[in-house]
């Protein structure tokens, strides 16, 4: 079931469409959707195509794709974060007067004849005056209005939102999908291995992190974590390395799953190490959440840091002390 549309998908990503053009095609699409999983898995792309294939069914099927190559199709609408009041960034939420706008284009006409589809992206980022704005439009569906909610954080969402909607959830694939698909995007199959498993079976984060560095930057934090360890580097250094750039916050990242990792393969071998590493994780990932305030970014890391070395302590130093 291929179309345009859907040509270059992966697998999981096809699979998704073909589920929701036949629910479509048997009249079974209800007016609100969400579509949920982790992120990177391409849910905004499925929701992309399926709103093209909506609105290409109209008469006019050769203007419809010149106004959805150029952005401009009056019967498409993305919601997703706007510039604040200074126009310096943009906010971090939906806000109410965007939701409000929702309601008033599903109310129109289609200009095109055909339907209309909104997509609202991240809708986990809608705030909760916004949310009970929305609950208006999803209970007064009208044919042909489509309302399609992306989010990798469904939870987030108010239960009276999400039970109005149906759910297009995308999963993790299998192992082997996944790895035959990395290595079709020109990936060795030792290293689409090694990133697949570093990246917990999530094709899209092991992709990008193969383009983009990512692995090597985890290895190069396991190695760092081991010299400091073993005393060959200090916290401070270290900390300065971590924040000398943009990646502090994907180092942490990977500093957490790394004692995640040797936590699960100490076991019931050293139970005080394994409770020592689930608790240096949490603070790991503290530490990332802190990095988006005003603290500073190198103290909390040193603070960070310091901690791994107790997690590696061994249990005679203290009394040789």
């Amino acid at each position: 079931m291929t179309t345009p549309a859907s040509a270059g998908f992966s697998p999981w990503q096809q699979r998704a469409f073909d589920q929701t053009i036949a629910a479509l095609r048997a009249g079974r699409l209800g007016h609100g959707l969400l579509i949920c999983g982790p992120a990177g898995l391409g849910q905004l792309q499925v929701a992309r195509a399926l709103a093209e294939h909506v609105l290409m069914q109209g008469a006019q099927p050769e203007r419809t794709r010149q106004l959805l190559a150029a952005g401009t199709h009056p019967d498409l609408q993305y919601i997703s974060f706007i510039p604040n009041k200074s126009g310096d960034k943009l906010r971090t939420e939906i806000v109410i007067e965007q939701v409000r706008e929702i309601g008033q284009k599903l109310a129109l006409t289609p200009q095109y004849g055909v339907a209309q589809v909104v997509i609202v992206d991240p809708a986990d980022a809608i705030n909760r005056a916004a949310c009970n704005a929305l609950l208006k439009t999803l209970e007064e569906p009208q044919p042909g209005r489509y309302l399609w909610l992306v989010s990798s954080d469904p939870a987030r969402l108010p239960q009276t939102v999400r039970s109005r909607c149906q759910r297009l959830e995308f999963k993790l694939p299998p192992r082997a999908e996944a790895l035959a698909w990395l290595e079709h995007q020109g990936h060795s199959g030792g290293e689409a291995a090694d990133a697949l498993e570093a990246a917990r079976g999530h094709p899209g984060l092991a992709d990008q992190w193969l383009r983009t560095g990512g692995l090597a930057l985890r290895r190069e934090v396991a190695t760092q974590l081991e010299q400091l360890a073993q005393g060959r580097t200090s916290a401070v250094e270290l900390a300065q390395k971590w924040c000398a750039d943009d990646e502090a916050a994907l180092r942490l990242r990977f500093a957490a799953e790394l004692a995640l990792a040797e936590a699960s393969e100490s076991g019931l071998t050293a139970p005080e190490r394994l409770h020592k590493l689930a608790a240096w994780f949490d603070a790991a990932n503290r530490t990332r959440d802190l990095l988006r305030t005003t603290v500073r970014a190198d103290l909390a890391v040193v603070e960070l840091l310091l901690a791994w070395n107790k997690v590696n302590e061994r249990p005679h130093a203290r009394g040789n002390r």
